[in-house]
């Protein structure tokens, strides 16, 4: 399989394929495609697998799609501006990412869930108990919140990390948290409580923008209706009936 990754901060992966090979996505994940290509739905891994994806923010259903009559492309977009990364994943190697981060891969690699063991790291480390889990071999592709930033951590390197920046990491790492030191840092740093942790060995990709953050700088200009306009015109109406 070849691919290309276009569009900027509106990216989308664009997967030539030889007849024969398969990816899979989730249900409404496509773009789209030539024609020689055929969709299949299916419940991938079975009931309890299925269960167990839409937790981590996927659907129920796998879509598969197979060039069947020669070559073909396929094309993924991602859902939110933001970028596109692409692993080739070894036999038996995991990448532990955020909800919903999964994108799309080649019908070898695999979609779990990843539970976190630790109880403070669930609660406060911004990402809750579940994350995805994707193991190799194989190729797949995941969607950032924003600019994508890697690092290499070394054994029992740390980096203190920002509720919700956090998009992907090898196994290896270990995610904890730790308390922002200082009365004033915690009420008016802006950070909160805690901060997530992130433990080498093993590299670690973080997102610029998370979409939380994008949802808080919103809201103040959503406009609010006001309830006392709506019950002034209500006895407005009440009169007029009289």
């Amino acid at each position: 399989m070849k691919y290309s990754i276009d569009g900027g901060q509106l990216p989308v992966v664009k997967c030539e394929l030889d007849t024969g090979e398969e990816m899979f996505t989730t249900s409404g994940g496509m773009s789209w495609m030539s024609d020689n290509i055929t969709m299949s739905t299916n419940m991938e891994g079975g009931l309890l697998k299925g269960l167990g994806r839409m937790f981590t923010g996927e659907s129920l259903f796998m879509a598969t799609y197979k060039a069947e009559r020669g070559p073909g492309m396929i094309s993924f977009s991602s859902s939110f501006p933001g970028s596109i990364v692409a692993l080739d994943l070894a036999q038996g190697q995991s990448i532990v990412a955020q909800k919903s981060a999964f994108l799309a891969g080649t019908k070898s690699v695999t979609l779990s869930v990843h539970i976190q063991k630790k109880i403070g790291a669930g609660l406060f480390g911004g990402e809750g108990f579940i994350m995805q889990k994707v193991t190799g071999p194989g190729t797949a592709f995941f969607e950032i919140d924003g600019s994508a930033i890697e690092y290499d951590l070394q054994p029992n390197q740390v980096m203190k990390v920002s509720t919700g920046h956090v998009a992907m990491m090898l196994e290896s790492v270990k995610l904890d948290i730790s308390m922002v030191k200082g009365f004033k840092n915690i009420l008016f740093g802006g950070e909160g409580l805690f901060l997530t942790t992130l433990t080498g060995p093993g590299h670690i990709w973080l997102q610029s923008m998370p979409i939380q953050k994008v949802a808080n700088l919103i809201i103040p200009f959503i406009p609010i209706p006001s309830g006392s306009g709506s019950s002034s015109s209500s006895s407005s109406d009440s009169e007029n009936e009289t």
